[in-house]
């Protein structure tokens, strides 16, 4: 590792990974990157174990939210003992810590949403009082809205764990990132994959950021060539709106941009975790405004009444 601000090409990187089977994944995947890039350079895993893996008997948003993931990993950063973290963008805050940067956003795979079930062909096919867990705000809320008899339940834990309780008959059907079901190899377990329109994504769902600490001025030549421009200005423009609404994962937010040549289109909603109140909208323009759509959307949001969500939501909450 290099000293912080030196602009020389390092010879060796320690990427920062959790340990889940998905984590190791993606920080191999970039590993394997960087190799090809540069064979000479020696490039070597840490896994660490997380607080949000730690506490898996409680809601994300009950302990503290998608930060959790992610703490420990820069502080491995601060400390010298890595110079990249690879993350799932969709878990990393809406604010980095000062110091921190994403030097690189990389392409980005699958976005949508997977049903998985061992019985039911789709959400609309399952019966009233059906139990669906997972572990997110957004989906609850539109599943809720969508199917108001189905039974929605907490689900954390790695992919495999959430798959084993399918499985042993604690669900009949479970929603995970269609991304890391594919990346594992997981993709026959997939029993339909939800359009945007059924359950919009997460901001930055489905591709990878590469953090460093912000001095790491010979870092950022070497990541820049993975750096997907296109996924990177969709997945910023997603950032801003959840940013411009809070941005915690206590509030069931989801953020979708697609380009079309120059333009952006971006869809997002607000919504109550019950489902009885969700407001959408969508913006369009040009590409380089990515951040400035992101924060027009987040106002009509709020304009439509997704002030009211978030002020319940925050009564609600105790804040």
């Amino acid at each position: 590792m290099n000293v912080a601000g030196s602009s020389s090409v390092p010879r060796r990187i320690v990427i920062a990974s959790r340990e889940s089977a998905l984590a190791l994944w993606q920080a191999q995947h970039v590993q394997s990157r960087l190799k090809a890039l540069h064979p000479d350079l020696e490039v070597s895993i840490l896994g660490m174990t997380t607080q949000g893996d730690r506490m898996l008997q409680a809601s994300l948003a009950e302990v503290g939210g998608k930060g959790l993931f992610v703490k420990e990993l820069e502080d491995a950063l601060q400390a010298g003992r890595a110079d990249l973290a690879v993350h799932s963008m969709k878990d990393v805050p809406m604010r980095l810590p000062p110091g921190f940067e994403l030097a690189a956003i990389l392409e980005r795979a699958d976005p949508r949403d997977a049903l998985v079930s061992n019985r039911y062909r789709s959400l609309a096919e399952l019966p009233p009082g059906a139990r669906v867990g997972t572990s997110s705000l957004r989906r609850e809320s539109q599943i809720r809205a969508r199917y108001p008899a189905l039974r929605v339940e907490p689900l954390r834990g790695n992919v495999t764990t959430r798959l084993r309780r399918l499985d042993e008959g604690q669900f009949e059907a479970i929603v995970l990132a269609a991304a890391g079901l594919k990346r594992l190899g997981l993709e026959d377990r997939i029993t339909m994959l939800l359009t945007p329109d059924e359950s919009l994504p997460a901001a930055g769902q489905g591709a990878l950021g590469l953090e460093c600490l912000a001095s790491r001025d010979d870092l950022h030549a070497l990541l820049a060539p993975l750096d997907h421009e296109r996924t990177a200005l969709c997945v910023r423009a997603e950032r801003a709106v959840s940013r411009a609404l809070t941005g915690s994962c206590t509030v069931p937010l989801g953020a979708y941009a697609q380009m079309n040549g120059d333009r952006l289109y971006m869809r997002a909603f607000v919504g109550a975790p019950d489902g009885s109140h969700l407001v959408s909208a969508a913006v369009e323009g040009a590409a380089a405004r990515a951040e400035e759509l992101g924060e027009l959307l987040a106002a009509d949001l709020r304009r439509q009444g997704a002030a009211e969500i978030l002020a319940a939501l925050e009564q609600a909450s105790g804040h």
